[in-house]
């Protein structure tokens, strides 16, 4: 295997590739998925189209606002050259993203692109410590940082960072000292376009590297032959840009067919249900606990402009999808994906889903389910998620690529059953990785946060089952002795967390516990954990 000629200058992502005999298969079975060898999707998704549709084509909306795709090409030109004239940003060198789903996030990762950098979008609720170690991963030179966002990213260990804030004056006048005309870095089509980074089970976050041609592909393979979006589409969704899920479904499908999208800075159930209503959506993308939740707020009728809903993040129980299509008449397109193959790779649609089953391969992929050994299990027995395509892991510098890819298969760590008619059917996750409401969160990160609270002697972190959520993060805590275990002590822990690590990670649930389950030589039984949970 070769990688093409790279017009990275700085050769930071190559370099940490993981070395060929430890990459995933890669093939492309369909016709659109060959691409030339030099190839930036920034110009395709952007530049192109507006070359294809017009500048005028309505683009980004916001609640209060509205872009054409000619304004996002114009501050995405406007973005890259006050990377490169301003801050001298060169070809291969990362910048971090900070901040929640809205235009200049958007116009920010395309000047990122178009410069020839790699992006490094992260969550805006991250908390300094967690925005420490990303830094520490990705060696990042610049961050463009939404004004609201910035004092947890100054208070990170983040030596030679530079940082842009924009949303007040400082980045948009030097945008507009900028003419807007930008001519493209004519990047390799396997040179790092994006790093993605998601949840380690043992709490240090994994860095995944996408290529420019793996933008695309996503988009050549779920969107195009799944989802199947129109170019008169109104898309709109609640996953964070950070997530590849929110990334691919809020901006690269809809711009790859010319479509605008609604993006949301946050929304509950019942706003989301309104907007959807106010403008026009016919394609929203969130997790199973938003559909649950507007079901239960009775805002089905808001919904009635939809044709396409997609739920990912999460297994979708039978029941909710039954309940959604009666109460109107919509059919939800389940699907499995990870960060580590960038979007949706197991999925059906229309007449084809079976309530209940992700679903079969999408169109470009391939899947099966192994034993720990590798080799298939017969059609109805359990076993682990494999799966190859034109996406797959490869992560920066971390040994854990040997974990995630074996034999040329990238295993996700969820176990599965296929049955004869080939659909897979979602079990449970085979590893330590919490799943609640769509968020991956690692048990042992947690218990790193819950450990350092004066009251905690020990703790053990684990997913429990929940109706709403999918699963929720349980804390089993045994307490210093004098601490009283009752609900203000829960509570303390519980604000403790959250303003420790990404408030979306704290422990719902909280137990007092006199010890913790461990094995004879004292590492901690999460299993036992588990199944506790699972019982209560």
């Amino acid at each position: 295997m070769e990688l093409s000629p790279s017009a990275h200058v700085d050769t930071f992502c190559r370099d940490r590739l993981p070395a060929f005999p430890l990459w995933p298969q890669l093939h492309y079975d369909l016709p659109e998925l060959t691409y030339p060898d030099r190839l930036n999707c920034a110009q395709y998704l952007l530049d192109d189209a507006v070359e294809r549709w017009g500048a005028d084509r309505p683009c980004l909306l916001t609640p209060t606002d509205r872009w054409t795709y000619g304004d996002l090409l114009l501050r995405a030109n406007q973005m890259a050259r006050v990377l490169t004239e301003d801050f001298g940003l060169r070809p291969g060198n990362r910048v971090l993203l900070r901040g929640p789903n809205n235009p200049w996030l958007v116009a920010a990762w395309f000047g990122v692109l178009k410069a020839g950098g790699v992006a490094v979008t992260t969550m805006p609720m991250l908390r300094a410590a967690e925005l420490t170690q990303l830094h520490d991963i990705s060696r990042p030179v610049v961050a463009l940082c939404d004004h609201r966002y910035v004092d947890e990213l100054d208070a990170a260990d983040t030596p030679g960072l530079t940082v842009l804030v924009y949303g007040g004056d400082d980045l948009a006048r030097r945008c507009e000292a900028k003419d807007g005309a930008f001519t493209n870095v004519v990047t390799a089509a396997d040179d790092v376009a994006l790093i993605a980074f998601t949840s380690g089970t043992t709490g240090r976050p994994k860095a995944t590297l996408h290529f420019h041609r793996d933008v695309l592909a996503n988009a050549d393979t779920f969107s195009r032959h799944v989802l199947k979006p129109r170019q008169d589409d109104v898309f709109t969704g609640t996953p964070p840009l950070a997530f590849t899920f929110g990334l691919g479904g809020l901006v690269v499908f809809p711009l790859h067919v010319g479509a605008a999208t609604l993006l949301l800075e946050q929304a509950s159930p019942e706003q989301l249900a309104a907007l959807v209503a106010e403008h026009g959506v016919t394609v929203l993308i969130t997790a199973p606990t938003a559909y649950r939740a507007m079901l239960a707020a009775g805002v089905e009728d808001r919904l009635a402009g939809l044709r396409r809903c997609v739920s990912a993040g999460e297994a979708l129980p039978a029941q909710v999808w039954e309940d959604f299509r009666d109460a109107t008449g919509l059919r939800i397109i389940d699907g499995i994906g990870a960060t580590e193959m960038l979007h949706v790779f197991i999925s059906a649609a229309d007449d084809a889903i079976r309530p209940g089953a992700t679903g079969k391969p999408v169109p470009g992929y391939r899947a099966m389910v192994v034993d720990e050994a590798g080799d298939p299990v017969p059609d109805g027995e359990p076993g682990l998620l494999a799966v190859t395509g034109p996406t797959g892991c490869r992560y920066l510098d971390d040994p854990r690529q040997t974990t995630y890819v074996r034999n040329g298969w990238n295993i996700t760590g969820d176990t599965y059953i296929r049955d004869r008619d080939g659909y897979f059917w979602y079990v449970a996750r085979s590893d330590d990785m919490i799943v609640s409401s769509g968020y991956n969160i690692a048990g042992p990160e947690v218990e790193k946060a819950l450990v350092t609270h004066p009251y905690v002697l020990e703790c053990g972190v684990v997913g429990a089952p929940d109706d709403k959520r999918g699963m929720v993060v349980k804390a089993y805590v045994v307490l210093r002795e004098g601490v009283a275990p009752d609900e203000l002590t829960a509570k303390e822990l519980q604000h403790h967390v959250k303003q420790t690590i990404a408030p979306y990670k704290y422990p719902r649930a909280v137990e007092f516990v006199a010890e913790l389950p461990r094995t004879s030589n004292g590492k901690l039984q999460r299993v036992a954990l588990r199944e506790r949970a699972a019982k209560s």
